[in-house]
């Protein structure tokens, strides 16, 4: 199969692998020119001004006349900004009854709620302590976590705020909100905060105690200084080492795990296999009482009427709507537009606008109803599925999405994103097989046979669904075997830097 039609209103078929001059299409006619692997070539004649359709959803208007087995692109396909009217959907897949009981081998944290990992933490108040806490995490690395086997690591979660910025309005908020999400993640057995003491985002917002608790703190200002802040929190860390080696993995029920769901660096092939995949995988998991949450506000523009479709109430889809309308707003303050999000490498791969993009992205989310929706780093307490407003830019997504409690991220990739971000392990599904091919040891599955007829969507989405359970359970990510993960904490940074 060299190229698909994903629905019979399409104008377009995407190309499964590269095409020939004169290769026959999936209608039956002919290419017109070469087709790479990824990009939409058109079946029927279109006119310039028409809707190219894909998806059965319009896409953009073409900007020239096109004929029978052209290339459709960036060259004569433009972004169009029309409101779209809701369409129907599929039913989600539906979970087995032996699928509900299921189990994973996960910690259970003394406030009730379910980690898949068992990290020590070294929070940043501020970026003035990034420096120490990275010490301090390097010396703990290396002088502590030999002495306890049970630790899975030392993390330290460091970034840019804390100061130089407003103790009140919605960029301390956010970012309070967000640190606090990391210092109650289930995924830490125990958390060291560190500030430098005259920062604006003093340690004191975080409730945190000097008791036998597992979350501590102090600042290097009242340690005395770098080093003897690294030497103090060493024999803090021991103590708190001591109280998390004790903890064993035991049986919990799949419906406590949350996935975080990411794509970055997505192509023409991201929206037909790996997100579609994963969707299958989601409704399995939303279905058996999990949790997934979509995000990627900038990125599921143009397919928002497709999830707010299916939300479970008036008031569910009035608020993602309201979103979109910030995003609007927000983009246009900054003279840029939402059409702007596709990168240079999701159009090589054969993504030409944010419209197209955004209807294979949501695919991800599967057919399950939209439960809930959040703001960014917001406590996620709603099962099934939900969305948060982040960013399409990655790192900042996944960090609230950890944030608010993901335990597990999937995260499908086209062109190749290498990604990790602790304490939450990532599993990255490759849209393709040269993609997967090429850099095995970054990708944990292939998502290519999909178009090669190796194995269908539900097929596969229930390899997802078996492998984030696995992953729940302990085993190890390709980007967890890699190292990745120290340095994708990446807070929204919203308001004035003054």
């Amino acid at each position: 199969m060299k190229s698909i039609i994903l629905s019979g209103l399409d104008n377009v078929a995407v190309a499964c692998q590269p095409i020939l001059s004169g290769e026959a299409l999936a209608n039956g006619a002919l290419a017109a020119e070469k087709i790479d692997q990824g990009h939409k070539v058109s079946i029927v004649p279109i006119k310039s001004g028409d809707e190219v359709v894909k998806y059965g959803q319009a896409i953009g208007r073409a900007t020239q006349d096109i004929g029978v087995g052209q290339h459709v692109h960036s060259h004569n396909l433009a972004f169009f900004d029309d409101r779209l009217s809701a369409g129907g959907h599929a039913p989600p897949i539906l979970a087995t009854d032996e699928d509900k009981h299921r189990t994973f081998m996960g910690y259970r944290r003394p406030d009730g709620r379910a980690g898949t990992r068992n990290f020590i933490g070294i929070l940043a108040s501020v970026n003035c302590s990034t420096t120490v806490c990275r010490s301090i995490a390097e010396a703990a690395n290396r002088l502590l976590l030999p002495d306890f086997p049970g630790v899975d690591g030392f993390v330290p979660i460091v970034h840019g705020q804390g100061c130089g910025m407003s103790n009140s309005g919605e960029g301390m908020r956010v970012l309070h909100r967000t640190l606090a999400g990391y210092a109650r993640h289930p995924n830490f057995g125990g958390v060291l905060m560190i500030g430098l003491g005259c920062e604006v985002n003093q340690l004191l917002l975080y409730g945190q105690s000097q008791s036998k608790e597992t979350k501590r703190h102090f600042n290097i200002q009242d340690a005395g200084g770098s080093r003897k802040s690294v030497e103090k929190a060493l024999l803090i860390l021991r103590e708190i080492a001591a109280e998390v080696q004790a903890l064993i993995r035991e049986p919990i029920s799949i419906s406590e795990i949350i996935v975080a769901l990411q794509c970055g660096g997505s192509d023409g092939l991201s929206g037909i296999t790996a997100n579609p995949a994963l969707g299958v995988a989601v409704d399995l998991l939303a279905g058996s009482g999990g949790t997934a949450i979509l995000s990627e506000t900038s990125e599921i523009y143009g397919a928002e009427h497709l999830l707010a479709a299916r939300a479970k109430s008036p008031e569910v889809s009035a608020k993602l709507y309201s979103l979109i309308e910030w995003w609007r707003g927000y983009a246009a303050k900054h003279e840029v537009s939402l059409d702007n999000n596709p990168s240079p490498g999701n159009k090589k791969g054969g993504l030409t606008t944010i419209l197209e993009k955004s209807l294979g992205a949501v695919a991800k989310g599967g057919q399950s109803p939209l439960n809930a929706v959040y703001n960014y780093s917001e406590k996620v307490t709603e099962h099934g599925l939900v969305f948060m407003d982040t960013p399409g830019y990655d790192p900042v997504s996944a960090t609230g999405q950890v944030a608010g409690g993901a335990n597990v991220i999937a995260f499908t990739t086209g062109r190749g994103s290498c990604f990790g971000c602790r304490p939450t392990p990532s599993l990255k599904l490759a849209s393709n097989s040269a993609l997967y091919n090429s850099m095995t040891e970054d990708m944990d599955i292939d998502c290519g046979p999909i178009v090669t007829g190796g194995t269908t969507i539900q097929e596969l989405g229930r390899d997802i669904f078996e492998l984030i359970i696995e992953t729940a359970s302990g085993r190890k990510s390709k980007s967890e075997g890699f190292g990745y993960g120290d340095n994708e904490f990446v807070p929204w940074h919203l308001g004035a830097v003054l």
